[in-house]
This record gives structure tokens, C-alpha cells and sequence, in this order.
């Protein structure tokens, strides 16, 4: 099966079996592994991307859900790390162990574009989509913050 999409900008078409999931097309046929592996079961947010601009889990898509849409992940972001909620990231040294963090900027990134000035409440409630198993919510939250207030 062929699906076509747009992917981070650009057109693609990729070939692969109709079960195919959108996490292991972009991990394994569009080498593109900032997207991340977590549970496979839609519970922890990891594999976070946004599909015609909101987030979704890769995990559980299957590749035909994406036929002619837009989907962007982590590298699409931006090219060089200069999304504003990248450099807040590196400067509020949030990454512990870094593995959720794709996803959580995804996320994060998805409640910016359609809230620019989100309440804390607002934050917390939509980040929950999205579970880091090393506790650095309170990095992840002054990040955030200081997104909105940068922007």
C-alpha cells in the first residue's frame, strides 16, 4: 500500500504493509528518530506528533489516518533547535534523561499554536497527555512558561 502525506513540509510517498503504524514508518522507512518509542499503547505520550496541527500519538495511528494531511514531528519543528520552546528547553536544562522529551515539546508546542497564553491549569492539563518517568514536570512547566512569556 502507498500512502502520500506531507511530512515536515514536504511531500513523501512511502510504501508499506496496510497495518502499517505512522511511529515505526517515521522511525524505520523515513529514518526520522526523534520520534520516540514508549508503551505502543497510546498511554504515555512519547511518540507525540502533530497531524494537521494536533497532537497525536504515532503509536496508534495507522498510516492510512494520515493520506494526503500534514503531519510534523520533532525534526520539523525547526531545522536548528530554534523553536522558542527548544531554547527554553536547553536553558531551563529540562532533559534529564530525555527520552519523553520529543513528545513533550510536540505537545507543548500543539497548546501553544492553538493557545498562545495558556493559564497554568490550562498547561497542566494538557501536558498530562504526555508522561516523563524521571519527574522533571517542574522543569518541563518553568520551559513552558517562559515560552509564553518570551513570546
Amino acid at each position: 500500500m502507498t500512502t502520500s502525506f506531507i511530512l515536515n513540509g514536504k511531500k513523501v510517498e512511502v510504501t508499506a504493509a496496510s497495518d502499517a503504524n505512522l511511529l515505526w514508518t517515521l522511525r524505520e522507512r523515513l529514518q526520522l528518530t526523534g520520534t520516540k518509542y514508549g508503551c505502543g499503547a497510546s498511554f504515555c505520550g512519547t511518540c507525540t506528533v502533530h497531524l494537521e496541527g494536533k497532537p497525536i500519538k504515532a503509536c496508534v495511528t495507522p498510516l492510512s489516518a494520515v493520506e494526503g494531511k500534514e503531519v510534523l514531528t520533532i525534526e520539523g519543528l525547526s531545522e536548528n533547535r530554534s523553536h522558542p520552546l527548544q531554547i527554553a528547553w536547553i536553558e531551563e536544562q529540562v532533559p534529564q534523561c530525555g527520552y519523553c522529551h520529543s513528545g513533550q515539546i510536540m505537545q507543548a508546542a500543539a497548546l501553544l499554536k492553538a493557545n498562545p497564553n495558556p493559564s497554568r491549569e490550562e498547561i497542566l492539563s494538557h501536558m498530562n497527555a504526555v508522561l516523563c518517568r524521571c519527574g522533571t514536570y517542574p522543569r518541563i512547566m518553568k520551559a513552558i512558561e517562559k515560552t509564553i512569556q518570551n513570546t
